[in-house]
């Protein structure tokens, strides 16, 4: 039978990001990029706290051990960017900019949230290219 270590009891998962932070960057960029015709979901929630599945939540009250959070952007012409961070200094970058162009992006070593900031520009840059949303 498969054993499944969670991150919480796993020692070498530090605390590295906050959260908290990382979600203020991505609302302070909301508006620019809503101006360059994207659209952007609702930040996720998902806590560490939580029985196993953990789901993930829209309301960070509900959530009481933070461990990722996650953001859909997408565009024209069915262009999208799926950016999950884990406060472990990770994430899971998912996209697809067209037909044959589409993977994922490196996503390790974010020590902050400035530096969660920076790569999720380049992130969008990449994606969506030259619309104004950097």
């Amino acid at each position: 039978m498969e054993q499944r270590v969670r991150v919480r009891d796993d020692p070498l998962v530090e605390r590295v990001i906050d959260l908290d932070q990382a979600v203020a960057s991505i609302a302070e960029r909301v508006v620019r990029w809503l101006g360059a015709g994207l659209t952007v979901g609702q930040v996720t929630w998902r806590d560490e706290a939580a029985p196993w599945p953990q789901k993930l939540e829209t309301d960070r009250a509900l959530v009481r051990d933070p461990d990722s959070i996650g953001v859909l952007i997408s565009g024209p012409p069915d262009s999208e960017l799926s950016v999950v961070l884990f406060r472990g200094g990770w994430a899971d970058v998912d996209f697809v900019a067209s037909l044959d162009d589409a993977g994922t992006l490196p996503a390790s070593g974010i020590d902050s949230a400035a530096a969660f900031a920076t790569q999720l520009d380049q992130w969008v840059s990449r994606v969506f290219g030259n619309r104004r949303v950097t």
